[in-house]
């Protein structure tokens, strides 16, 4: 039976080949304009948000009886990877963390499960609980945002432009959600004086009463008729502070207006909600988050044209300023991709060129895009977007497609010297090497296996360099053998002389340094194994990282007051700190929240839950030279004007979020002894010189005062507690009686006491309290005060109480080094704890080690692909032996390449060791089936392995500086920066090894003697 040839089957059927490629570049091309466009690949951020308020409760009968209970329900979510909480004054706020491994089916299936048992278990919380709520979009990324300032118009005026801004966005393709930012809900305050309404015999229980009755809404009935149904409306209902201020009420047999009892004015809520600034001014933000699988340049251009016609229908002083634009961002980052694609591109054809010739240049030259067309139309059939991963896969993956595409041509070259005709040389390649290159290229993709399922968020993050890599070598090896020989046919022609390059110097002297090497075999064995030996060695020498900053101009700054600080406070810092930020020449833009974090505008956000004590500043710098210039800047300011600030700055991070870098956990049940601890931890890490900005996630108790009521004196007087706390709350609080509504808002109505009486500690003990009889009495005849101290705030991780020390590093080092000098005295300290106390390490280097170990999980897997599919390849356990012997050897590359450049060993960088495993064996198999190959014409071993690795001199060296060359375009990227290293190290050492030690241990493994013309 004639042995297939899918070469030769191309030749014969030309013309459906030729039209196959018509189809594959049109394709190509029209896929490249529909691939959506990101600036990172999406990943769900796997964490749900459960809030539950108990108004009123202390910080320990919130913890005791509602994050507790709310806990134990919680720690029975499947796929759970840890619980973390914070608990205030009576409210729990809890993060329920799932493990990296979930996939996003099992997520939504999981936050359907946290519901459904919390709703069961709701009975079992205090009375007057609120909630509990959920928020499981917490991933949700606003990558365009618009601040809105005003000049001549109230706040109430210009969110009403605001609002009408957001509903005309609203119905725009690819628009998901729009959220307002630091807009103020309106109130209708109704402040009267305790001591004058009991002056009046007025209870203020029946005042609220009153107010709420007028002002419900219930339906009044309907009248049937024989021709209409008439509705029945009931007036009374509230539309304007007037309406309230003309309320009547009877007292002692006259009627009174509460215009003349109380004080009416609409304001906005007091204390305010989290506030907004732009560029130093209030203002309200509008966030535009895009739907899954938008294209976000596409968005942004249209967003960008209605903002247009907004802008142009809005009135002078009211003015939309773009605070974050993802689309910009993301056009810039295609844009430098996209040309960094094209130079790696140019770079290749280039060595093609010179190396092969022009005739043989062009056949690769021409399967570079079809090679990337048909990846383009695969990658918009499974869902992959053009973004950062899958952009720098793109380049990466060109790297190694030529590889196939050069052995085809090399070999039609070779039998074409020797005589064949064109159809012969053209599918000599296929008979020869094709299920070499095959295994080769499944070879290589198992690399890339721990990339494409390491489950964990960094897994995620790069699964599609997994995927694009994998694609882009399957289809180069079909173009390899089924276009490029149809090419090869047109365009190659036959060499005028045989292989000049193998009478060439370069060829000559590899030859000859081969034949030294094989001859000195055991002296060749040992050199490699010590270099081997040593680069192992070596490794504690790079540093470590687990992803770098981003390249992006934006800086963020951290300003933490004291956990009991008011928003008032926080306010107060912002604006000394815009004063210092106005006017600097290396800012373009700046935007501040107040009272909380910043939106999530760029996914790996480290985003920070609303606060009082908390703001956060999102400078966009002009430049990335101009954002380190302003961070050292800040620095300074930050350290001299802002002393009783917790202040961090720093870029943008890349990967997963982590937070502050270098963190330690201390957990134990009594909160005295961790923060006991906390401190003595924090001694420890703050002798390292890199730590600087040595703080904790909470440990400064908050002052507060206790109100002791005598009970007998006040049953005596007919009060209670309950009755006091009300009194107390609407006094100095206010409470929310009713609501007024207008336009599309609901303005809440909210009873308290004047200012003199409500805000004023010193008068608290002469506040006048309305008793049953109608007179009044001092708060001070039946209670004492005094002043405590209590934690604000306790954090919480799978329900003990945990404080995080944490700290910041100097530029220009790592967190990993300063976690590794302090790791012996954190190591005795934890030793010295008594149980169950602990300290653990997180930040960074918790998150990098769960990362690499998801990757490491995955690698048993990689090696059974990699072994399985050399053994059907070679059939034989010594070849086998030989190839993975050679693998490993690309270290020795990796490691001096990183130590020469100074780039980290980080998770990007681990990634490209292992797929360069894959290219090593690749050159490997097939160079063993080369050999195989001249044995089986007659030739001894020694002849065999110098005449094999002669042979394939030329095609291995031709793919591994095209390779290498290919990656230079990305080399000085921050984020492949140190997996171009890694790969143009490793792979071209290792390519010499496997042209020199593979046939040095074939020669020696067999046994082999040299020839006596050799000896």
């Amino acid at each position: 039976m004639r042995e297939f040839n899918l070469s030769g089957w191309a030749l014969s059927q030309r013309s459906l080949v030729v039209y196959l490629m018509i189809i594959a570049v049109a394709a190509g091309v029209l896929s490249y304009f529909r691939l959506g466009r990101g600036e990172d690949p999406s990943f769900i951020i796997k964490t749900m948000v459960v809030q539950a308020a108990w108004p009123g409760a202390t910080v320990e009968d919130t913890l005791k009886q509602v994050t507790e209970r709310l806990e134990r329900t919680l720690q029975e979510t499947p796929h759970l990877d840890f619980l973390r909480s914070y608990t205030t004054a009576g409210l729990t706020t809890i993060f329920v963390n799932l493990q990296g491994k979930t996939t996003a089916k099992q997520v939504t299936d999981t936050w359907y499960h946290v519901r459904k048992s919390i709703d069961d278990m709701r009975h079992t919380l205090p009375a007057g609980i609120v909630g509990p709520g959920f928020n499981d979009e917490f991933g949700d990324t606003f990558g365009i945002i618009y601040g809105f300032t005003a000049d001549g118009f109230t706040h109430r005026e210009l969110r009403d432009y605001v609002e009408d801004a957001r509903s005309k966005l609203l119905n725009l393709p690819d628009v998901s959600k729009i959220e307002i930012l630091g807009a103020q809900d309106e109130r209708i305050f109704v402040e009267f004086s305790i001591k004058e309404l009991a002056t009046l015999g007025i209870d203020r229980s029946a005042l609220i009463a009153a107010l709420q009755a007028q002002n419900v809404v219930r339906p009044a009935g309907t009248i049937e008729t024989g021709n209409e149904t008439l509705s029945l409306r009931v007036s009374g209902a509230f539309r304007s502070e007037q309406d309230i201020l003309d309320v009547n009420f009877s007292v002692g047999g006259r009627m009174l207006r509460l215009s003349d009892i109380a004080q009416v004015r609409r304001s906005f809520a007091d204390p305010p909600q989290p506030l907004f600034r732009v560029n130093g001014e209030p203002g309200i933000g509008l966030a535009i988050a895009m739907r899954d699988g938008g294209d976000i340049l596409a968005l942004g251009k249209n967003i960008k044209q209605a903002m247009a016609r907004i802008t142009a229908s809005l009135p002078i002083g009211i003015q939309p300023t773009l605070v974050a634009d993802q689309a910009v961002t993301v056009e810039r980052a295609i844009s430098e991709f996209m040309t960094s694609l094209l130079q790696a591109v140019a770079i290749i054809l280039a060595v093609s060129f010179v190396s092969l010739g022009v005739r043989p240049g062009l056949v690769i030259a021409t399967s570079i895009p079809l090679t990337l067309a048909i990846v383009f139309a695969i990658m918009g059939l499974t869902g992959i977007d053009m973004q950062r991963i899958s952009l720098g896969a793109l380049i990466i993956a060109l790297a190694l497609l030529v590889d196939d595409a050069m052995t085809t041509t090399d070999a039609t070259l070779t039998r074409l010297a020797e005589g064949d005709d064109k159809v012969q040389a053209a599918t000599f390649a296929f008979r020869a090497y094709a299920f070499a290159m095959l295994a080769g290229t499944l070879v290589t993709i198992a690399g890339f296996v721990p990339v494409g399922f390491a489950a964990s968020s960094a897994g995620e993050y790069t699964f599609s360099l997994f995927a694009v890599v994998a694609m882009a070598l399957i289809v180069s090896w079909f173009v390899a053998v089924v276009f490029a020989p149809l090419l090869g046919v047109y365009i190659l022609s036959t060499p005028r002389t045989t292989q000049g390059s193998d009478r060439g110097l370069v060829f000559r002297s590899f030859r000859s340094f081969l034949t030294l090497a094989v001859r000195v075999k055991w002296l060749t064995i040992a050199i490699t194994l010590a270099l081997f030996i040593a680069s192992i060695f070596a490794i504690p020498l790079i540093p470590n990282q687990f992803f770098p900053a981003s390249d992006r101009p934006e800086l963020l700054v951290d300003l933490r007051l004291p956990q009991n600080a008011s928003i008032f406070a926080s306010e107060s810092v912002v604006h000394r700190f815009d004063a210092v930020l106005a006017g600097d020449p290396d800012i373009a833009r700046w935007s501040t929240y107040v009272g909380r974090g910043a939106i999530r505008f760029y996914l790996p956000l480290d985003v920070q839950l609303p606060n009082d004590f908390f703001s956060q500043a999102v400078i966009v710098a002009k430049d990335v030279k101009a954002r380190e210039r302003l961070r050292l800047k800040l620095e300074k300011v930050l350290a001299d004007d802002f002393p009783g600030l917790i202040a961090r700055i720093y870029p943008l991070e890349l990967g997963p979020p982590v937070g502050w870098p270098v963190q330690y956990r201390v957990s134990g049940p009594d909160l005295a002894q961790v923060r006991d601890i906390a401190f003595r931890l924090a001694q420890v890490v703050a002798t390292d010189a890199k730590a600087e900005k040595v703080n904790f996630d909470w440990i400064e108790p908050a002052r507060e005062i206790r109100i002791r009521i005598d009970q007998n004196e006040a049953r005596l007087l007919g009060l209670s507690s309950q009755a006091i706390a009300s009194v107390l709350n609407t006094v100095i609080s206010g409470a929310a009686i009713s609501q007024v509504r207008d336009d599309i808002y609901l303005i809440d109505v909210v009873v308290r006491a004047t200012d003199e009486q409500r805000v004023s500690l010193a008068t608290l003990r002469s506040l006048q309290l309305p008793l049953p009889n109608g007179r009044t009495v001092p708060l001070s005849q039946f209670a004492t005060f005094e002043y405590a101290q209590d934690y604000p705030v306790v954090w919480r991780r799978d329900r003990v109480p945990t404080l995080t020390v944490q700290a910041d590093v100097v530029p220009g080092a790592l967190p990993e080094t300063i976690v590794n000098s302090l790791a012996p005295a954190v190591e005795a300290l934890s030793k010295s704890l008594p149980a169950p106390y602990s300290i653990t390490v997180g930040g960074t280097v918790e998150e990098s080690k769960k990362s690499q170990a998801s990757v490491i999980a995955v690698v048993p897997l990689m090696l059974l692909i990699m072994i399985t599919v050399l053994m059907v390849q070679l059939k034989s356990f010594q070849r086998l032996f030989i190839v993975l012997s050679v693998a490993p050897l690309g270290l020795i590359g990796v490691v001096a390449a990183l130590l020469v450049s100074g780039r980290p060993l980080g998770f990007v960088a681990i990634l490209g060791i292992l797929a360069l495993l894959g290219m090593i064996t690749k050159n490997a198999v097939i160079l063993i089936g080369q050999i195989e190959a001249e044995r089986a014409q007659g030739k001894e071993v020694w002849d065999a392995a110098i005449d094999a690795s002669s042979a394939r001199f030329r095609p291995i060296m031709l793919t591994a500086v095209s390779t290498v060359l290919g990656m230079i375009p990305i080399a000085p990227t921050v984020f492949w920066g140190p997996m171009a290293f890694a790969i143009m190290g490793g792979l071209l050492v290792a390519t010499v090894l496997t042209l020199v030690f593979l046939p040095t241990l074939y020669v020696t493994w067999f046994r082999a003697r040299a020839p006596a013309a050799a000896r």
